[in-house]
């Protein structure tokens, strides 16, 4: 639980069990993992077209469905073209 706490008032992404990415800022978080993220796009990614990003707003994850989190380097981040990037979708998570 500690290691959460390093992520708060940090952009984030966050993957999934169902294969989406989700980005945001990370307002907080409680004892079960549940995240509250501000600020969120979710990050659709195809073959065909670029990555497309969908405003979420305020959203809320529950703690069970998140495989990853990781810190964004917003500087890094702002520099790629996602228009130019192609890759599959992620398969959900089958255990």
């Amino acid at each position: 639980m500690a290691g959460l706490q390093s992520y708060v008032d940090h952009r984030v992404l966050l993957i999934l069990q169902d294969g989406r990415a989700i980005v945001g800022m990370m307002a907080g978080y409680d004892q079960k993992s549940n995240v509250v993220l501000s600020d969120s796009k979710e990050r659709v990614y195809s073959m065909d077209e670029g990555v497309e990003e969908i405003p979420l707003g305020l959203y809320l994850v529950k703690g069970d469905q998140i495989v990853l989190i990781g810190e964004l380097d917003e500087a890094a981040d702002k520099a790629v073209d996602l228009s130019t990037i192609r890759a599959e979708p992620l398969p959900p998570i089958r255990y």
